[in-house]
């Protein structure tokens, strides 16, 4: 057997040409219909094959809830895991298994309530793994309560006078957290999502993406204003890196600093201020505009709502660290002797 040096450093297999079909489970596919996890997998399937990767060698890491079934319906291999924890056992497994393309499936309660320090450790040590938050802003799977995502006075079966707590940003926690990836996407688009999902696989390193899904049973319409055409166009604000900053009918709006407060700011566009509008560096060293640009959204009405890649930067990736650290050991006091480490110095013999 290989020792586990020589594991880190496994070579992902290429593979044959493959097809959104060979990605697909013989699971029966067990969510409500109508449901925005449908069109999430079906993206995830269709995109798989880009990878080029052998089966086999993509992994999907999932804790407790609705999207956290995702798993089952992978024609790869793949964990069910234990609520929260998705990120801390992908974490093991990316760091041991460098051979392997680790993805993370998670929900706004899963990641954000019990899984929240899995989650931002995962992301400020930039392990090499792919993190999907699907975002409903309910417990889906336990008949609706509010998550850590539902907004001020959310009424739900938990909270029959309306929600005390501030909703979480996952973006702006993110940001917070010291990822090196973060982007927003909604279910239903499709394109949208697709390329962010392309751009997160090609990021070495954590890549979070929240997926703005709806939950037609028990939080049904949460995302309208992202998804109708007329309303959309007013507020989704798409960011694309090197673009201005720019949405609404024909651009008429774009997002400037205030010169006074350093916040940034939704305005018409005129020739007065058209250069002052924002252009999108989403590889800025700083984190700070991509966390005002994540600020822009209100969470109640979800108004000047960014979507896309807010930051990709590099950053060592853990993993590999990890490895260079374990190689230089091993230069320097040659390979480790287990027997010894149980029997040092620092153990007892319990005698009865």
């Amino acid at each position: 057997m290989s020792d586990a040096n020589e594991l880190l450093t496994l070579v992902p297999k290429a593979a044959a040409k493959q097809s959104m079909k060979d990605f697909k489970s013989d699971q029966e596919v067990r969510w409500c219909p109508g449901c925005g996890d449908y069109a999430v997998l079906a993206a995830v399937q269709g995109f798989m094959p880009e990878l080029g990767l052998a089966k086999e060698n993509i992994v999907f890491v999932s804790g407790i809830g609705c999207s956290s079934r995702f798993p089952y319906y992978m024609n790869t291999y793949g964990m069910h895991s234990i609520h929260g924890r998705a990120p801390a056992i992908a974490t093991g497994l990316a760091t041991s298994r460098r051979d392997l393309s680790v993805w993370v499936v998670t929900g706004d309660g899963d990641a954000l309530s019990i899984g929240g320090n899995h989650l931002i450790h995962a992301l400020r040590r930039n392990v090499n793994l792919k993190i999907l938050l699907f975002n409903n802003r309910i417990y889906g799977l336990t008949k609706g309560q509010y998550s850590p995502t539902s907004e001020l006075g959310k009424i739900t079966k938990s909270t029959p006078m309306g929600s005390l707590d501030a909703p979480f940003n996952p973006v702006s926690l993110a940001i917070g957290a010291e990822a090196s990836f973060v982007a927003r996407t909604v279910d239903s688009d499709r394109k949208h999502l697709t390329e962010v999902l392309r751009q997160a696989a090609d990021h070495p390193g954590t890549a979070l993406v929240e997926i703005y899904q709806n939950c037609n049973i028990f939080n049904d319409g949460a995302f309208d204003v992202l998804k109708d055409k007329q309303q959309a166009e007013e507020a989704v604000i798409r960011l694309e890196h090197g673009q201005p900053i720019r949405f609404g009918a024909e651009g008429s709006k774009g997002v400037v600093r205030d010169p006074a407060t350093g916040d940034l700011q939704v305005v018409p566009v005129t020739p007065e201020n058209e250069s002052r509008i924002l252009v999108h560096d989403a590889h800025a060293a700083s984190p700070t505009t991509a966390f005002a640009l994540s600020r822009l959204a209100d969470p109640d009405t979800l108004h000047h709502t960014p979507i896309g890649v807010l930051r990709s930067v590099e950053r060592p990736v853990y993993d590999t660290l990890m490895s260079d650290q374990l190689d230089r050991a091993v230069e320097q006091q040659g390979k480790g002797d287990l027997s010894k480490v149980l029997a040092g110095g620092d153990t007892w013999t319990v005698v009865g």
